[in-house]
């Protein structure tokens, strides 16, 4: 019997900063793959990590989104027993992983263009007071 193997951490990662860009920049799967001379079926298993992403294919990637290939590894984890400093990102992996979301980037562009830091301030405020309240009210 075969076991599916699940998709290595750094592929993930690499995948959903591909998604998360490619989302930045209005650009559909479709879009990306005609690009780079592939199917959006393969770009979807490229942002899964399910399929890797060779070097010469990410250089391609970064190339059409406009992103140095840098940009993939951005808060990647750090395997266990490693070297520190690998990854020089402090962002936890919740981070991209919600950046990864429409809901996220849409969130993120639309914050980023309040200009006034005493309203952003506010904002941040309303955010974790509901929070709060969720919270309280789950424990209830």
């Amino acid at each position: 019997m075969m076991t599916k193997k699940s998709p290595n951490p750094i592929d993930r990662h690499v995948g959903s900063r591909i998604r998360m860009r490619r989302m930045m920049i209005s650009m559909s799967q479709e879009k990306l793959g005609e690009k780079l001379g592939i199917t959006f079926q393969q770009i979807q298993k490229y942002e899964k990590g399910t399929n890797r992403v060779g070097a010469s294919r990410l250089q391609q990637i970064a190339i059409v989104v406009g992103v140095p290939v840098s940009f993939f590894f951005e808060g990647a984890p750090v395997p266990d027993g490693s070297a520190s400093g690998f990854s020089d990102s402090a962002n936890p992996a919740y981070v991209s992983d919600f950046l990864a979301t429409s809901d996220g980037l849409a969130l993120t562009k639309a914050f980023m263009k309040v200009r006034d830091p005493k309203v952003r301030r506010r904002i941040v405020d309303l955010v974790e007071a509901m929070v709060s309240e969720e919270t309280k009210e789950s424990k209830k």
